[in-house]
C-alpha cells in the first residue's frame, strides 16, 4: 500500500473534529434489557449470519461503558459517535443507559455524537410502512428532550442506502427482504424519517444536525456504452438517490416518480436544511453491464437480474473483507460532490472510514488510515469544506451478517473474556491527534 507513513501528516484547520464511531447493536449486548429488533429476528434464523452468532452479548458495552469511555479518553478523541437503540429506548429504563453514557462522556471531556438510527429497527415496525417515519420522529423527540441539554451534535440516520439494498432488496441483512426495486419505498420512508427527525430536533433546540450517508466513486468497467450506462444507473441508486433529496430537495433522473405517496410534498420535509453532511467512505465501485464480474457487492452476492454488475478493482491491495484499498477515491468523491453540488453542499464530516484486519500489531490498518487521512487533507486543500473525521471503529464488534469474523477496531476484543486490548493503530491514532494539536 502506497502511503507517506513516516512523514508528518499535514495539519487540518483549527476546530477540526476527530473521533471514532460505533453502533448500538454491534457493541451493546444486553439484549434482554430491550425489546427485539429486526436484527434479533434475522440472526435467530439459521444461515443468516456466517458464523451463526448473534449480538446478544456482543462487546457488552452496556455494562462495560465506563471502561470504553476510559479508552476514548486515553485515545484523545474530541468526539464519540455512537448510536441510540430505538428498541432499547422503547423498553423500561432504556433511556437511562444513554443518560449514564452521555454523563460519562462529558465527564471525560469527550463530545457525545448520537446517531438515532443505525439499522436496528424495532421488530414491530417496517420501513415499507409510511407510518414508521412518523413513529421515528416521535422517538427522536423523546431522546432529544432527555439528552439535548448535553448533546449538541446529532445524526439522524446511518447509511439508508445499505439498509435499503442489503436489508430489503437482496436479503443479505435484516430484515431479509428480497424485493429488488420494490424496496424503493424503504428508501423514501427513511429519507422522510430523516426530514421529520430534523424538524423534531430543531423543535427540541438542536442547532448541529446531519445525516451519515455512505458514498464512493462509481467507475465504469470500460468506455463501452453498456458499461457506462450501467455505472451511471448504479451511481444514481447508491449515491445520488440518497444525497440529492437531502442536498437539493429533488430525486435524480425521475426517481421521484417511483416513490410512494406525494413525493414532491415529502421532499419539502426531506430537504429540511442540515448543518453538515456526513459521508461514510470505504471504497469506489467498478461497475459494468449485467453478466460480468463476480456478482457481489461488498462481498455479498447480488441477484443476477439487477441491471448492473460490480467488478473487482484489480491491482489494489484488499482488506481482510476483500474490499479494495483506494485512498484517492476519498479525494475524488469529495471534490466530485463539491463540483456537482456547489454552494448547495453543506460542510462535510467523514462519519466513517476504516478497514478490517486481524491482529493487535495491525500495521496494515495504520497504513490504511494514514493514507486516507492524507487523501482527506488533499480534499481540504482542493477547497472542500471538511469539518471532521471519525474512524470506524473504536473496537472490534459484531459485523452484521459476517458475525465476529471481521475486525474493524482500534481496540481488540477477546470475545471469550471481553478483555479490551488497544492495538498498534490505537496508539498511532493517539499520536496523530497529539500532533494535530
Amino acid at each position: 500500500m502506497a502511503t507517506d507513513a513516516g512523514t508528518e501528516i499535514p495539519r487540518f484547520p483549527a476546530g477540526f473534529l476527530w473521533g471514532v464511531s460505533t453502533s448500538a447493536h454491534q457493541i451493546e449486548g444486553a439484549a434482554a434489557q430491550r425489546e427485539p429488533s429486526v436484527w434479533d429476528v434475522f440472526t435467530a434464523e439459521p444461515g443468516r449470519v456466517k458464523d451463526g452468532s448473534t449480538a446478544a452479548v456482543a462487546c457488552d458495552h452496556y455494562h462495560r461503558y465506563p471502561e470504553d469511555v476510559a479508552l476514548l479518553a486515553g485515545l484523545g478523541v474530541d468526539a464519540y459517535r455512537f448510536s441510540v437503540s430505538w428498541p432499547r429506548v422503547n423498553s423500561p429504563g432504556g433511556l437511562d443507559f444513554y443518560d449514564r453514557l452521555v454523563d460519562e462522556l462529558c465527564a471525560a471531556g469527550v463530545r457525545p455524537v448520537p446517531t438515532l438510527f443505525h439499522w436496528d429497527l424495532p421488530a414491530s415496525l417496517d420501513w415499507l410502512e409510511r407510518d414508521t417515519a412518523a413513529r421515528f420522529a416521535d422517538y427522536v423527540t423523546v431522546v432529544a428532550e432527555r439528552l439535548g441539554d448535553r448533546v449538541g451534535k446529532w445524526i439522524t440516520l446511518n447509511e439508508p442506502a445499505e439498509h435499503t439494498l442489503l436489508g430489503h432488496a437482496i436479503g443479505a441483512h435484516a430484515p431479509g427482504g428480497r424485493l429488488l426495486f420494490d424496496a424503493l419505498p424503504v428508501a423514501h420512508h427513511q429519507l422522510l424519517a430523516h426530514g421529520l427527525a430534523v424538524r423534531a430536533l430543531r423543535a427540541a433546540g438542536a442547532t448541529d444536525v446531519g445525516i451519515a450517508n455512505s458514498h464512493g466513486p462509481t467507475w465504469p468497467a470500460s468506455g463501452e456504452p453498456a458499461d457506462v450506462e450501467a455505472a451511471g444507473f448504479y451511481d444514481v441508486l447508491l449515491n445520488r438517490l440518497f444525497a440529492e433529496p437531502v442536498i437539493l430537495g429533488a430525486y435524480p433522473d425521475g426517481m421521484g416518480e417511483l416513490m410512494p405517496g406525494d413525493a414532491q410534498e415529502d421532499l419539502k420535509i426531506i430537504a429540511e436544511p442540515v448543518d453538515w453532511y456526513g459521508v461514510n467512505y470505504y471504497a469506489p465501485s467498478l461497475v459494468g453491464a449485467p453478466g460480468g464480474g463476480d456478482g457481489e457487492y461488498g462481498g455479498l452476492a447480488l441477484p443476477a437480474e439487477l441491471p448492473f454488475s460490480v467488478r473487482e478493482i484489480e491491482g489494489r491491495p484488499v482488506t481482510d473483507f476483500g474490499w479494495p484499498v483506494v485512498p484517492e477515491g476519498l479525494t475524488e468523491l469529495l471534490t466530485g460532490f463539491r463540483d456537482r453540488y456547489g454552494d448547495r453542499l453543506p460542510p462535510v464530516v467523514i462519519t466513517e472510514n476504516g478497514c478490517s484486519y486481524d491482529g493487535v500489531d495491525d500495521q496494515e490498518r495504520i497504513a490504511y488510515l494514514d493514507a486516507h487521512v492524507r487523501a482527506l487533507h488533499r480534499a481540504v486543500e482542493a477547497g472542500v469544506d471538511v469539518r471532521g473525521y471519525f474512524v470506524w471503529s473504536l473496537m472490534d464488534n459484531f459485523e452484521w451478517a459476517e458475525g465476529y469474523a471481521r475486525r474493524f477496531g482500534l481496540v481488540h476484543v477477546d470475545y471469550a473474556t471481553l478483555e479490551r486490548t488497544p492495538k498498534s493503530s490505537y496508539h498511532w491514532f493517539r499520536e496523530l491527534l497529539r500532533a494535530q494539536r
